[in-house]
């Protein structure tokens, strides 16, 4: 118990310094790849696979690990590559996502870097819709590659993200007071975007979007300029946490020490999950943590905080 306590507070000591470990990888070529290290359960060799009737096809197989039997995707053939041929002498990623916990396929793992958030970036532009790319950064001079997961996940099996009807005939804010109010919500994924917009169409209020943690910022202080107080404009802040050049945890933090943003409710709404998370939203003084997704729960807690 004593190591795992160790282990959180080590990490939690990244929160507010705007830092986070990324987990390097290859696939079948030169490219490197990262993953945030928080949502890796750990890496293995990979052992024999089972083939499952009617999988999909970017779904190797499944994994009998500790107990827990594991759907295996193969990342490459998930972001349109070559399917991974030399299974045997490949890696397993396991990573949690959105409640699940899945297997990734990889040709190769390196090793653990410690970053910056402000050192990852938006994609280039011109890369598309159809990218599978969330962000990227630099290291030792060539360019890392980081793999928008929840994307991947969403193309092998979409998620709902419609509030069920017995609840949004409740949640319905529109004849609220506050409804000249918005929600505002910060996630660097496209697919995430839709989703949480989609769930939240439920309460009848404008929404607004940013990329990131970062724009967000700049997008709220603009706000609050305009009539000395965030709030008089913004009801709640829905926020991912891992987001490019500012993560979720340091644009809280950056909220809570704003004399004209600290009132602000922020409901920080991941993939990410865990008892390292929870310190986390704790440390940096968010009012709420929703794990992706659930569609009801997230419109019921952006409820909750709407101009509380």
């Amino acid at each position: 118990m004593s190591g795992i306590l160790d282990s959180v507070n080590q990490r939690t000591q990244l929160v507010g310094q705007n830092r986070l470990e990324l987990l390097l990888f290859k696939l079948n070529g030169r490219q490197r790849f990262g993953i945030n290290v928080f949502k890796v359960r750990e890496v293995l060799q990979c052992p024999p696979l089972t083939s499952i009737p009617r999988q999909n096809k970017l779904v190797r197989g499944v994994a009998h690990i500790r107990g827990q039997t594991i759907s295996v995707i193969d990342l490459s053939m998930a972001t349109g590559g070559r399917k991974i041929e030399d299974v045997k002498n490949g890696f397993i990623i396991i990573a949690e996502y959105n409640r699940s916990v899945q297997g990734f396929l990889v040709g190769s793992v390196e090793r653990i870097i410690n970053t910056n958030w402000d050192a990852i970036m938006p994609p280039p532009q011109g890369t598309g819709k159809a990218s599978y790319l969330t962000a990227v950064t630099e290291v030792e001079n060539e360019l890392i590659e980081i793999l928008d997961v929840e994307k991947i996940l969403n193309e092998i099996s979409p998620l709902n993200s419609t509030v069920s009807e017995d609840l949004a005939a409740g949640l319905n804010m529109s004849e609220s007071p506050a409804n000249d109010k918005i929600i505002f919500i910060a996630d660097d994924s496209s697919v995430a975007r839709s989703q949480v917009k989609k769930a939240l169409t439920a309460l009848g209020l404008k929404i607004e979007v940013t990329k990131n943690g970062l724009e967000a910022l700049n997008r709220l202080k603009e706000i609050a300029a305009e009539t000395g107080d965030v709030t008089d404009s913004v009801g709640v802040l829905v926020s991912d946490i891992e987001m490019p050049e500012m993560d979720g945890y340091t644009l809280t933090a950056e909220i809570k020490n704003t004399p004209e943003l600290q009132k602000l409710k922020v409901v920080l709404h991941t993939s990410l999950s865990g008892v390292f998370n929870q310190v986390m939203v704790k440390k940096v003084g968010a009012d709420d943590f929703i794990a992706k997704f659930h569609p009801d729960e997230l419109a019921s807690a952006v409820q909750k905080w709407f101009n509380k």
